[in-house]
């Protein structure tokens, strides 16, 4: 068996050795992409798992528990959810604010130091520990990513990074922390940015990729 002929459209170019491609409608051309042998589901490294059964195993049984625990619980139980992911391995410092909404992928591989704050909405995707220090804050809906795939692999493994975030650093709503990169001390990273190098201490960056902009008063 073999996949379905993929088709690339081209803006009216010949394709050398190809001969004239053939005319689609709109005024574009068609160029027909060689056929790509079918593998078995054993064989292809995109059906992989690429965790081991432990984990996904502790994850399907997190899933169920933060459900039940942590997603109901009221806005002001801060305590009782900080005591739900210590059950689970995350190492939390005094007065952690994490609130119900909030997504932790591996609460076991969440380090807290002292009054960190992650608001609703926040995905912490720390495949590898991932830490956070006193009194810093992720907002709602940022996206702390640990993990990415290598595209130049034919099997797209997956790869891990960790992520530092410093001490009274604040990354802002919706701004995203790509992987390996480490938020100095004070930091700033303002909405909707993306962080995709590290980021200097006691300053302020923003954008798409995040540059600096201007340093923070302490």
């Amino acid at each position: 068996m073999l996949y379905p002929v993929f088709a690339r459209v081209t803006a009216g170019r010949n394709v050398p050795g190809k001969g004239p491609p053939a005319t689609a409608p709109l005024g574009f051309n068609v160029v027909q992409l060689p056929s790509m042998p079918l593998m078995s589901p054993a064989q292809d490294p995109y059906l992989a798992a690429s965790t081991s059964v432990r984990n996904r195993a502790a994850r399907a049984l997190w899933s169920v528990a933060h459900a039940l625990l942590v997603r109901c619980s009221p806005r002001p139980f801060h305590a009782w959810r900080s005591a739900v992911y210590r059950l689970f391995g995350a190492r939390l410092g005094p007065h952690c604010h994490i609130y119900p909404a909030a997504r932790i992928w591996a609460p076991w591989n969440l380090v807290c130091d002292d009054a960190v704050g992650i608001a609703d909405g926040a995905v912490i995707y720390n495949t590898l520990p991932m830490h956070l220090g006193s009194h810093s804050v992720v907002s709602q809906d940022a996206y702390l990513c640990g993990a990415t795939h290598d595209i130049d692999d034919p099997a797209f493994p997956m790869v891990s990074s960790s992520i530092t975030i410093g001490a009274h650093a604040w990354i802002c709503a919706r701004a995203v922390v790509c992987p390996g990169v480490q938020v100095g001390e004070g930091a700033v990273l303002g909405l909707a940015s993306v962080a995709t190098r590290d980021l200097a201490p006691w300053t302020v960056h923003a954008g798409a990729p995040a540059r600096a902009l201007r340093a923070r008063k302490h």
